[in-house]
């Protein structure tokens, strides 16, 4: 078994964490929180890809 890039699993929880938050603000009818939690979504997302793309080019993957 291949060793665990712990970085990308905080990634994936903060993504999760965000899709959760995405379906309460719907439970809320909160259109701003709503907003917010999808904007939180693509920046983690965002993030994770670039971290993934960097550590690609370092030959760490």
């Amino acid at each position: 078994m291949k060793n665990i890039k712990w970085i990308f699993v905080l990634y994936s929880l903060a993504a999760i964490v965000a899709m959760v938050l995405i379906g309460l603000a719907i439970g809320l009818r909160s259109v701003l929180g709503i907003f917010a939690a999808i904007m939180m979504l693509v920046f983690v997302m965002g993030i994770g890809f670039k971290k993934k793309k960097e550590m690609r080019e370092a030959g760490l993957l």
